[in-house]
């Protein structure tokens, strides 16, 4: 299991690609965005069946983590 940052857009809740491996680092990384975005109305984490893909570091921000395909 994993948490995705999603955004309030017209109505309609919308994510990406990132995964996190707890609902905080998730949240965290939507806020950081939300504050700095000007369309999106809220966002929220959800719960999720991707890997594990991003980290959230409160200096840095999203990390991403290295994959098993990037690592060959």
């Amino acid at each position: 299991m994993s948490w995705k940052p999603e955004f309030l857009v017209q109505g309609a809740w919308c994510g990406n690609a990132q995964a996190f491996e707890t609902e905080k680092e998730a949240k965290s990384s939507a806020y950081a965005r939300f504050m700095v975005w000007t369309m999106p109305e809220d966002y929220r984490a959800v719960e999720s069946t991707e890997p594990v893909n991003y980290k959230w570091d409160d200096e840095q921000g999203n990390v991403m983590l290295e994959t098993k395909a990037e690592t060959k």
